[in-house]
């Protein structure tokens, strides 16, 4: 919160979209309801969906605004449905194996488009937007989306300089759990292809390579827990994390 309040004070315009698996996790568990996960998606029946949205807009959001808010800044909360920010359809998901089976995840949604004009008229003023990955598809239907899949097509559409995805871990590891600093397109189709990138990682990494080869200059996967990681490394030269180029 510190580091997106420092960036917003210096001119850069920090646009926060965050997850909230745990805490989805932590609710659904006191209701009685166990997480499933298909090739790192959650399978979200409507019941489920009710729960994302408490979550996400109820409670991660707050939680982040205020922290941002307490540390000088002023964040505004907003989901996909403020401004008709992201138009949504139901994921269609395809198996990794077999490409004849398609899994039915329920109300995970596929970003149609994106509006960004709500995201623009914060942050052309001194506000700092924080975002919940839920969509809404034609008939108004809600959608939970991958918060780095919404990350990086924001990224995209608003032309960023960089995109920031923020994980607990190092970074990108390879078999041995040696952090790979680089990556080109070429790379992490091998490593997609022989398990190293697996789980969680699949839908960060795919989304990264896709706002790279649309043009986000800089796509970056780092370790949230080092304090203060996100100016490190915007503001230094050595790595902290991965950085993924097109080619």
């Amino acid at each position: 919160a510190e580091d997106v309040v420092l960036l917003k004070l210096v001119g850069i315009n920090p646009v926060v979209v965050h997850g909230g698996g745990p805490q989805i996790e932590g609710l659904l568990k006191r209701l009685g309801k166990k997480g499933e996960f298909i090739q790192g998606m959650r399978v979200t029946d409507a019941e489920t969906m009710e729960v994302v949205e408490w979550v996400l807009a109820g409670e991660v959001q707050q939680d982040i605004v205020g922290l941002i808010n307490q540390a000088g800044g002023k964040a505004v909360g907003l989901t996909g449905r403020d401004g008709g920010m992201i138009r949504a359809q139901k994921l269609k998901m395809v198996d990794n194996k077999d490409p004849s089976i398609e899994h039915d995840v329920g109300q995970v949604g596929d970003i149609v488009s994106i509006d960004p004009s709500v995201v623009k008229a914060l942050q052309d003023d001194a506000f700092i937007p924080v975002i919940s990955p839920i969509g809404f598809g034609e008939n108004n239907e809600s959608y939970n989306i991958n918060a780095d899949v919404v990350a990086s097509k924001l990224a995209t559409v608003l032309q960023a300089e960089k995109l920031m995805l923020l994980t607990n871990t190092p970074g990108v590891l390879d078999k041995a759990g040696k952090l790979l600093t680089d990556l080109t397109a070429r790379e992490i189709d091998a490593l997609f292809a022989d398990g190293t990138i697996s789980g969680g990682m699949l839908p960060k990494i795919a989304g990264a390579l896709d706002a790279a080869r649309a043009g986000v200059n800089a796509v970056h996967i780092i370790d949230g827990r080092v304090p203060h990681a996100m100016l490190l490394e915007i503001l230094t030269d050595q790595a902290y994390g991965t950085m993924i180029r097109s080619h």
